[in-house]
């Protein structure tokens, strides 16, 4: 029989949100309802946030235009920019749902990172997917047509290919909020979402339910040409 290594059962079974829980100080967990701030663009940048549970919108403004960046989800970081000697927040964070946020402030989530090296290793893993998936929206936004990249947010939204479930039902987000992700019209995404669920690739019952078969759009640059 293989042998574990206490080093490696350890690291298997690290858990962040266990952990952050334990930090001495410095940080502390609260419930913020829907729809509310978090911070705002222009604040001072002094804490990182993680998600415990709910939706978070990133944002920014700029000449009078609004523009969503990024929609995080349960178990993920926020305004580490701070780390890099960021010293105000480059953009908007918000609730889109009930959500439990826990502070950590600047000095103790440094102090962690340097002291705890399970947990800084899975921070550099994190920030490195992050920091893969702007490129992705980058490539996307230039080369991509409308109803792929909406196919795509729609995508990542559901979380697509987590945990192996192959659709995921997303609470309720405006086709204004869709609109400013993908760069387009409102009426375009109206347009595109009504021929999605003609096609049998998403569901409206309450909240939209997005299916797998939606990754055709994503696949295929011609499929709604060819299913008028």
């Amino acid at each position: 029989m293989t042998r574990v290594s206490g080093a490696a059962t350890k690291r298997r079974k690290f858990s962040p949100q266990t952990f952050l829980s334990t930090i001495d100080g410095g940080r502390t967990i609260a419930t913020v309802t829907k729809k509310q701030r978090v911070f705002a663009q222009g604040d001072v940048a002094d804490a990182v946030f993680h998600i415990q549970k709910g939706k978070i919108r990133l944002s920014v403004v700029s000449k009078g235009k609004e523009a969503t960046i990024g929609i995080l989800t349960d178990g993920t970081f926020f305004g580490e920019g701070c780390l890099t000697g960021q010293p105000f927040r480059m953009c908007s964070a918000s609730t889109m749902t009930d959500c439990m946020i826990m502070r950590i402030d600047k000095k103790s989530m440094m102090d962690v990172i340097h002291r705890e090296r399970a947990f800084s290793d899975m921070f550099v893993a994190y920030l490195l997917t992050r920091n893969i998936r702007y490129e992705e929206d980058l490539v996307d936004q230039l080369f991509n047509s409308s109803e792929k990249r909406l196919a795509r947010v729609l995508l990542l939204l559901a979380q697509f290919g987590k945990d192996g479930k192959p659709e995921v039902a997303i609470p309720k987000i405006s086709q204004e909020t869709l609109a400013e992700m993908v760069g387009t019209t409102r009426s375009r995404v109206n347009f595109f979402m009504n021929r999605f669920r003609k096609l049998g690739f998403v569901r409206y019952n309450g909240e939209l339910e997005v299916h797998s078969s939606l990754l055709n759009v994503v696949l295929h640059d011609q499929l709604l040409c060819r299913n008028p």
